[in-house]
């Protein structure tokens, strides 16, 4: 194939997505004023519904200029060749492939990062602070940029230098020892993070003695559901959102719940919550959803092998010097419609299984309190209750309140 006919491919690709996104966005927005349905009509009041319009309007108004910068930024690196720029940059300041790829992505995402740092600045302490979410301080704003970067660094770098000295010593075999690496890398994350990573974010402490634990404990013990590890983050020093989740497996399991959920929701309700996350454990989804996240990943390396050792894909983005790192770009793009239609698959056995979780809270605990506790939480969140089908179908990974609703009841 000729190279430019696929930089061509590559654009039209980006500019598809792009298109088809929009799309989506605008005629979800269409729905913005529909009115509430009856299930729901207790969720808002006339004012709070006003309030939850306004938000989802002015983050779509947002949504749209943040896209369409990103989408021009990104053309005008392809059309101009900023590849080969920043490749030759790296080349002339690395010793070997290894360090040049470090340099290449670290100046790639560092300066994407920066650009893109004013409108999540905007976004946090504009509209966010607006309608009431927004917690954190400009200070932790950027300490929380900086420590991200610091991760991306040791984690990212530390990966990306394996999988590139596994191409270099096995060629196209690399595959197969990325492979490796990135299962144990993610049973290793599923299970530790939130007792590694998280701490460096945020604080966590054991649930309290008193009645929620008691709850929590008694419900666990009635469905057979070992759980020792109960923690409260302070989620309230960036934001009054709430949330709540299960981390790790066997002994390093833990349940860690946001303090604004504690705030916002009862006892009652809380163990809902987590009779529904009880659930996924129950039926398998947890170590399902990490098979098919880990057999994707095989499949797309597996592909990824069979294109990498072809200089077109550099010679495509104007880079003299075939190498790992282009070929990396340029196949992501490539490969990125079909990751598009795995995401849809994923998200349609993901809606399956929340609703086997919903379900399960029902059968074993309390139906009502499920549906009481996620009414404040879209409340609280100002969420969607009127989405446009379409949007559901690409995007969600969880039924949409008035569905979950509907089955609960």
């Amino acid at each position: 194939m000729d190279p430019k006919l696929l930089f061509y491919i590559i654009i039209a690709i980006l500019i598809v997505s792009f298109i088809v996104d929009k799309i989506i966005d605008y005629l979800n927005a269409k729905h913005f004023d529909d009115e509430i349905p009856k299930e729901l009509r207790d969720v808002f009041n006339q004012e709070e519904y006003y309030k939850s319009q306004a938000y989802k309007k002015e983050n779509y108004r947002f949504s749209l200029i943040t896209s369409s910068f990103s989408i021009l930024l990104t053309l005008a690196f392809f059309l101009f060749k900023g590849f080969a720029w920043v490749d030759k940059f790296a080349r002339n300041h690395g010793e070997n492939e290894i360090i040049v790829a470090l340099i290449f992505f670290g100046i790639i995402m560092i300066g994407s990062d920066i650009l893109n740092t004013p409108f999540s600045f905007y976004q946090t302490f504009i509209i966010e602070e607006k309608y009431g979410f927004n917690k954190s301080s400009k200070r932790l704003f950027l300490v929380d940029k900086l420590k991200g970067w610091l991760l991306s660094a040791i984690i990212g770098g530390g990966v990306l230098a394996l999988i590139i000295w596994f191409y270099e010593k096995t060629d196209e075999m690399f595959w197969i020892y990325t492979w490796i690496l990135i299962g144990l890398f993610t049973i290793f994350m599923t299970m530790f993070y939130s007792s590694l990573i998280v701490p460096l974010f945020n604080k966590q402490t054991p649930l309290e003695n008193g009645n929620l634990k008691e709850a929590i404990q008694d419900f666990s013990k009635k469905v057979g559901f070992k759980l020792d590890n109960i923690f409260v983050i302070d989620g309230s020093k960036r934001s009054t959102k709430a949330n709540a989740y299960f981390s790790g497996f066997g002994a390093k399991k833990r349940i860690v719940l946001y303090d604004t959920l504690i705030n916002d929701l009862n006892n009652e309700e809380i163990v809902a919550v987590l009779a529904h996350e009880i659930g996924h454990y129950k039926k398998n989804h947890v170590l399902f959803n990490m098979f098919m996240s880990l057999l994707l990943t095989g499949i797309t390396l597996y592909i990824f092998s069979l294109f990498i050792g072809n200089s077109i894909l550099s010679e495509a983005l104007s880079v003299e010097v075939p190498s790992f790192h282009i070929g990396l770009i340029t196949f992501g793009i490539l490969y990125s419609p079909i990751s598009e239609l795995t995401g849809i698959l994923m998200n349609f056995i993901s809606r399956k299984f929340e609703y086997q979780a919903d379900n399960y809270a029902k059968h074993f605990y309390n139906g009502k309190d499920l549906i009481s506790s996620l009414k404040k939480l879209s409340k609280n969140n100002l969420s969607n209750l009127t989405p446009h089908k379409a949007n559901v179908f690409l995007h969600y990974s969880h039924p949409t309140l008035l569905q979950r609703v509907k089955n609960l009841s």
